[in-house]
């Protein structure tokens, strides 16, 4: 049945229609760009966008139920211009009522050598004594760290953002997924396409499954669970390390994606992230061996391919950078966005001689990647402090790892 936007707006006439999620992106490609929202009731999903702001196109996508009346809507707008600006606007409930308009950058081609910044996070679910500790991280975190440093553009400053778990309290808790994590996060996430995976927390949930759509790459049966993105000259590999997933079908998948990005020459560096660490100094008992099996995985990678590599996870409130020894391969905790710290001197702890440094604090990880003849990326540890020292975007650690390096003389 062809539908008129008439027809639309007399039928949505009848029901008033209000967001229950923001819009947010997901699964940027260099031509296309997923949007997805939620609405507390049934509302058809449209969204106008354009490379202005007069908004040209029309595009329909599709929705479903989420819980009682909700639905979730998804938009795929395809046929885009790689790195260029795109504005967009949701259409709620008819075409007198409308979201704001935000805009996103589409990803480079692989090939162009192109520069960029992402960030990366974890644990941000909420703390009864410090229930406004995410919203803190967003807004006077990251949004405020990146506007005084950079600009307040978003689209332009950050390519993605990375989530290493543990989104919410209580992942079968419906409201939340809204309250908890996209509320907070919505100034950020409908600019700039995230990318988590599961953690503890998310409880295997259908609710994580129903608001992302992550790239279908994985092992078919898998879906969301792991899979991989491009970005210019970087591979994020995207893992699932919680009990039920620590199966070597994931883990021959994995090598597979290496093995691919060893020959590809547009990618200079993988980065993978899951939730449990295999080594934690602020709480051994949160360790997983499943997560060293990855991590040899991602050495023998950086050995035989020389492209250095990082594997992010979090479980552990609080920011921890170490190395393999003897590989060119880093080890980065990077939480906790919001749940309530893991102190020094609380639980089982242990002094590992892979870590450089261990801070038990909130904040975020900022890694700077450059393309080109010399490609390199530094990465950065923005802290918030604790509930002891409050710190306002303080750099507590920095590391920079060039694909090129150059051995030092030897001294004599």
């Amino acid at each position: 049945m062809k539908i008129t936007r008439t027809l639309i707006i007399l039928l949505s006439l009848i029901y008033s229609v209000e967001f229950s999620v923001y819009p947010y992106l997901q699964n940027a490609t260099p031509s296309t760009m997923t949007i997805l929202w939620e609405t507390d009731t049934d509302s058809p999903s449209w969204v106008e966008w354009g490379e202005n702001q007069f908004l040209d196109q029309l595009t329909m996508g599709s929705s479903f139920t989420n819980y009682g009346t909700s639905k979730v809507h998804t938009v795929e707008l395809e046929n885009l211009i790689p790195n260029t600006r795109y504005y967009y606007r949701v259409v709620l409930g008819n075409f007198e009522s409308y979201s704001d308009v935000y805009d996103f950058i589409t990803p480079p081609e692989p090939s162009s050598d192109a520069s960029f910044r992402i960030i990366a996070m974890s644990d941000m679910q909420r703390d009864g004594s410090n229930p406004d500790k995410f919203d803190e991280i967003i807004h006077d975190g990251v949004i405020d760290y990146i506007s005084d440093e950079y600009s307040s553009d978003l689209a332009e400053e950050l390519a993605m953002v990375l989530v290493t778990g543990d989104l919410v309290t209580t992942g079968n808790s419906y409201y939340q997924w809204q309250d908890h994590y996209f509320s907070p996060a919505k100034d950020l996430l409908s600019y700039v396409p995230s990318y988590p995976v599961f953690g503890n927390h998310e409880q295997n949930t259908d609710y994580y499954i129903n608001y992302f759509h992550l790239p279908d790459n994985g092992s078919p049966g898998y879906s969301e669970h792991w899979y991989y993105v491009d970005y210019s000259n970087l591979r994020v590999i995207g893992l699932d390390s919680n009990g039920g997933y620590q199966v070597q079908e994931q883990l021959d998948w994995m090598e597979d994606v290496l093995e691919e990005a060893c020959y590809n020459e547009n990618i200079d560096f993988v980065f993978a992230q899951l939730h449990h660490p295999f080594k934690s100094e602020l709480w051994t008992p949160g360790e997983s061996n499943y997560t060293g099996d990855v991590i040899e995985r991602m050495e023998n990678f950086s050995d035989e391919c020389g492209k250095p590599s990082i594997h992010f996870f979090g479980h552990t409130h609080g920011y921890s950078r170490g190395q393999s020894q003897d590989h060119n391969h880093l080890w980065v905790n990077v939480a906790t966005a919001g749940g309530a710290i893991d102190y020094w001197g609380e639980w089982p702890q242990a002094d590992y001689d892979e870590f450089t440094v261990t801070q038990d604090e909130w904040g975020f990880v900022m890694v700077d990647v450059q393309a080109g003849e010399n490609p390199l990326f530094t990465l950065k540890r923005i802290s918030r402090g604790n509930e002891e020292i409050f710190r306002d975007n303080e750099i507590r650690d920095e590391i920079i790892i060039r694909f090129n390096n150059i051995l030092p003389e030897q001294p004599v």
